[in-house]
């Protein structure tokens, strides 16, 4: 039986264990520097971008309850990588725990990996708590975390760490195509973000290098099988995403007052599902660098979620 080892192709990156690890020592923000005292969420100014937000399709709302709906909308994306750090955390340090007597710079840059997403988990519910005395009324989103975790930790590994990588290249190309040039933006939710980014830069690398780890002498069934359930993963995402439109609805209307009609409803509800498919979906599905991992595992794993990605886009 041929190895998918023996078929990948050329690795598309350069990346080290030792460089990775060094620009994220070089990063090495606090949580405590970037939230609280005088770093306020200014409520008068969008924290989404539209291109992710998608609230201006709504002509029905004014501009104010469309403002309101990007507010909503912002703590939802937050809300959302904290929930899904709570599965990325164990994930990564289950890896390291068998390399602990390998490569020091390996098992450094994994462990720094799962203390960023550590200190990630506890900003997003910073920020999570100034949204709630700042917005004034309950917005709700999916979860519980550990249910959640537990689900997609139930997966065969290299699904899971597909999962992660999708995730990493998502928020990578979030910040630099929309947030980053943006000047309408709140400067204070911009800044939880740029944070975010500027380890989640590094995260995407190693994360890639996880993928190959893993993939490493598993034959091109079992590289296959493995991207099925990433597939599966995502579904099960797009479902929660589904759920989540409607939490945001019901925290629409709790802050407005606003009854939408049927027609309203059905309209509202289709456009926020297709933004949060291509927000949390199809901008993960399509990054070249995320295809690029994945032709190096399975040409034909490659096109298959190519092929899935347009209804996500």
């Amino acid at each position: 039986m041929i190895n998918a080892s023996e078929l990948m192709k050329p690795k598309n990156h350069h990346y080290t264990y030792q460089k990775t690890l060094a620009a994220s020592e070089k990063i090495n923000w606090r949580v405590e520097d970037i939230i609280g005292g005088d770093k306020r969420l200014d409520f008068t100014k969008p924290f989404m971008p539209e291109s992710l937000a998608r609230v201006e399709p709504l002509t029905f709302l004014s501009p104010v309850e469309r403002l309101t709906l990007n507010h909503i909308r912002g703590n939802t994306y937050l809300c959302i990588f904290g929930l899904v750090e709570e599965f990325i955390l164990p994930f990564v340090l289950d890896h390291a725990r068998p390399q602990l007597n390998g490569d020091d710079y390996r098992v450094r840059a994994f462990l720094q990996f799962a203390s960023e997403e550590a200190k990630h988990i506890h900003l997003f519910k910073r920020f999570r708590e100034e949204f709630e005395q700042g917005f004034g009324t309950p917005c709700a989103v999916i979860g519980p975390p550990e249910e959640i975790a537990r689900a997609i930790l139930s997966h065969q590994p290299l699904a899971v760490a597909l999962t992660i990588l999708h995730i990493e290249w998502m928020s990578q190309s979030h910040y630099l195509d929309s947030i980053k040039d943006d000047r309408e933006l709140d400067p204070q939710f911009k800044s939880l973000l740029k944070h975010h980014w500027m380890e989640e830069a590094q995260h995407a690398k190693l994360d890639t290098l996880m993928v190959e780890t893993l993939a490493d002498g598993m034959n091109r069934r079992e590289v296959e099988s493995a991207v099925e359930e990433y597939i599966e993963i995502g579904g099960f995402l797009d479902a929660g995403l589904k759920q989540q439109v409607a939490f945001d609805l019901e925290s629409l209307t709790r802050a407005t007052g606003r009854q939408l009609s049927a027609g309203e409803r059905d309209n509202f509800t289709e456009v926020q599902q297709q933004a949060n498919r291509w927000s949390y979906l199809g901008s993960g599905m399509t990054h070249p660098n995320f295809l690029a991992t994945l032709e190096t595992l399975s040409p034909t794993a490659k096109e298959r979620v190519e092929q899935l990605a347009r209804a996500f886009c």
